[in-house]
Formats: C-alpha cells, sequence, structure tokens
C-alpha cells in the first residue's frame, strides 16, 4: 500500500508539473521574456509561493522550460537527419528544423535566449530584475552542442581523434546556427529557404569529403 501511494503522489505531481510548464507556456508565447513568475502563477490559478516550491525560483522555471523545448528540438533534429534522403538534403533539413522551430514560437526563443528589457518592468516584477537568462542559456546550448556531438561521431568517419573533431563540428554548427538564426529572426533579411541554402554552403565542405560510419544511418 505505501508503494501504490507513493507511486500515485509521484504521478499526481509529475502532472501537476506539467499542468504548471503548460501554463508557463502559454504566458511565455504572450509576454515572451517578459513573461513573470506572477502572470504564470494567474495563469496556473495559484500564488506565486505554491509556484516557488514546484520549481524554487525564475531559474528553475526556466531551466525546465528549457529542457522541455530543447527535448522537442533534439527530437526534431534527430528526425531530420533519419530522413530518406541525400546528405546535402539532410543537413538543409536539419537546418530548417532549427530555423523553423524559432520562427513558428519566437516569443519562446527570446524567453529562452534574451533577457527581459527591465527598465518596462512593472512594480510587481522588480524582485524578478536580477534573472539573468544569459548565464543560463548558455548550458542549453552546451548540450545542444553535445549532443550533435554525438550523433556526428556515431554517423561519419572522422578518422583519429573522432571524439574531439566530433566535438568541434557539433559545437561550431550549433553556435553558427545560433548566431545566424538569432540575426535572421531579428532582422529577416532573407528567407528561411536561403538562409538554409547559404549556410549548408557554409557547412558543405567538409561533410561532402567524410564517409559514413560503417554499419551507422549515416551524416
Amino acid at each position: 500500500m505505501g508503494t501504490t501511494q507513493q507511486t500515485d503522489q509521484h504521478r499526481s505531481a509529475h502532472q501537476r508539473r506539467r499542468q504548471l510548464l503548460e501554463a508557463a507556456d502559454r504566458v511565455v508565447l504572450r509576454d515572451g521574456p517578459k513573461a513573470s513568475m506572477n502572470a504564470i502563477a494567474a495563469e496556473a490559478g495559484i500564488t506565486k509561493p505554491i509556484l516557488y516550491r514546484h520549481f524554487g525560483d525564475k531559474g528553475g522555471l526556466y531551466r525546465a522550460l528549457a529542457k522541455r523545448h530543447t527535448d522537442a528540438l533534439l527530437g526534431a533534429l534527430k528526425a531530420a537527419l533519419d530522413a530518406p534522403a541525400d546528405r546535402r538534403a539532410r543537413v538543409e533539413a536539419t537546418l530548417d528544423t532549427y530555423l523553423a522551430a524559432i520562427e513558428a514560437r519566437p516569443q519562446v526563443y527570446r524567453f529562452l535566449m534574451h533577457p527581459a528589457d527591465n527598465t518596462a518592468a512593472a512594480d510587481a516584477q522588480l524582485p524578478e530584475q536580477g534573472f539573468d537568462v544569459g548565464r543560463h542559456s548558455a548550458p542549453l546550448l552546451r548540450r545542444l552542442g553535445e549532443e550533435l556531438a554525438v550523433v556526428i561521431e556515431e554517423r561519419v568517419d572522422l578518422g583519429p581523434d573522432s571524439a574531439q573533431l566530433a566535438r568541434v563540428w557539433g559545437h561550431g554548427i550549433v553556435g553558427m546556427m545560433h548566431a545566424a538564426g538569432d540575426w535572421w529572426l531579428g532582422e529577416r533579411p532573407c528567407s528561411r529557404a536561403q538562409l538554409v541554402s547559404s549556410l549548408a554552403d557554409l557547412l558543405w565542405g567538409r561533410l561532402a569529403l567524410v564517409d559514413d560510419r560503417a554499419g551507422s544511418p549515416g551524416l
């Protein structure tokens, strides 16, 4: 009975946490980087102390949302890499998947990657002005880089020091996607298709030369 009760409590807590994250998502979609704990608590129909009880502080909530969206993005990127197409087409599809994700939910992207404009914060939000999104977003980008490095090492034969080179490539590609995507989302200087093609051209020289690792689905 004790084990069953603990399992039920764990399931209930997990479900409640998911509901709170969904409420936070709705506020972030509306308010972007200015989303506040007050607004999220109100959206969830709870008080802010209850929200703190689940996540600790805004940093804890941020990390939970970042994991939620990063998991979804990684799943989509891996699906693009697994698509039945030649390597160039899969590279372009992967780049396009990332850019499509930030284009579809720009407010979520800005919440995860950019600090709020504190000068416009309301008095009720003043205690949250010290939240440093930049400090929290760096681990998100590092995780994407490491995950991509694993995929690269598994799929292509980079020769000696392949693990190290795969990490160089993984972090380099993520850095390129992030910087170019951030600039493009803010200025829209070209179409998404044009940006995808240009970034693929930049990557293609070395990617075109390496062989797929034996027994892997390839890259």
